[in-house]
């Protein structure tokens, strides 16, 4: 009788990978727990002679670790609830109702993730900075002193909506049957309610799913971040905090700093990931099955 279990070396090419992916971590994790000198050290170890709890103090002090973290808290968290909000609705919609031109919105939706993103930045950018009525701008969005890029807004706004969240929950939607919702019709519920009642309950894998993809690329986004860092210097996220300081000192002394604020920064994407791991493995699952 054949075995259903996979040959030895199958074992060991995932033993390997997954030390390569982890080693990197450890490194960083070990690294910001050593003196500058040790970690300038030509003869290489991974675990250092001295713990240095130091480098954290001095990191949270040298960083305004505490105004980065709430800038890239305040800024991931809403990108990742209006994109979740707009992803669903638009999913929703294109999923499950019918309206004339449905297939060429869908397919103009399609080709907006065919280009960089760094491509919309500085087009972006003016928009945001001569938003009309913000920031002390006019009708014309003249006058003012940086528009919506002046305020956390211009952190957020841009990101609030995007093409890959819809396409995934307009697939994810297709599966659910019409039967739940013609039921609820038939009873006279609305749309709205049909959504947020019937859909969004039924769309919990792919929801979570979303939710740590944006959160993630919201949270290390760095070019975005420098250039409404270059309006208003209190809008600093950790990515452009962290960068401004090994650009500003000399790296050989504040590498272990910068390696204790990666640590720190690493901390609510690994919470998050926790807390959402098992719907993101079913959303996988059912994404895979599809």
């Amino acid at each position: 009788m054949r075995s259903n279990r996979a040959p030895w070396y199958f074992y060991v090419i995932i033993i390997v990978g997954s030390v390569m992916m982890v080693f990197p971590f450890l490194d960083m994790i070990f690294s910001s727990f050593k003196s500058a000198s040790e970690y300038a050290l030509l003869n290489y170890t991974l675990l250092p002679k001295q713990f240095i709890f130091d480098n954290y103090r001095m990191a949270v002090e040298q960083l305004q670790l505490l105004l980065l973290f709430k800038n890239s808290l305040i800024r991931s968290i809403s990108i990742t609830l209006l994109v979740l909000f707009t992803s669903s609705l638009a999913g929703y919609v294109l999923a499950k109702l019918r309206f004339p031109g449905k297939q060429v919105v869908f397919r103009f939706i399609l080709s907006t993730m065919m280009f960089p993103a760094f491509l919309f930045f500085i087009p972006n950018y003016f928009i945001t900075v001569h938003f009309p009525l913000v920031g002390g701008n006019d009708i014309l969005g003249q006058g003012g002193e940086g528009g919506l890029a002046a305020s956390v807004l211009g952190l957020i706004v841009p990101f609030s909506v995007s093409g890959f969240g819809i396409f995934l929950m307009r697939q994810f939607m297709i599966s659910i049957e019409d039967a739940y919702l013609e039921a609820a019709r038939i009873d006279g519920a609305k749309e709205l309610r049909i959504f947020f009642q019937i859909v969004l309950p039924m769309t919990a894998p792919a929801l979570a799913t979303l939710a740590i993809f944006e959160f993630i690329n919201s949270w290390n986004e760095f070019i975005w971040a420098l250039l409404m860092n270059s309006v208003n210097s209190e809008l600093a996220t950790l990515p452009v905090g962290i960068q401004m300081l090994k650009s500003a000192l000399d790296p050989t002394l504040t590498q272990p700093l910068v390696m204790a604020g990666l640590v720190i920064a690493t901390i609510p994407i690994l919470l998050l990931f926790i807390f959402l791991q098992k719907y993101y493995v079913r959303g996988m699952m059912n994404a895979g099955l599809k």
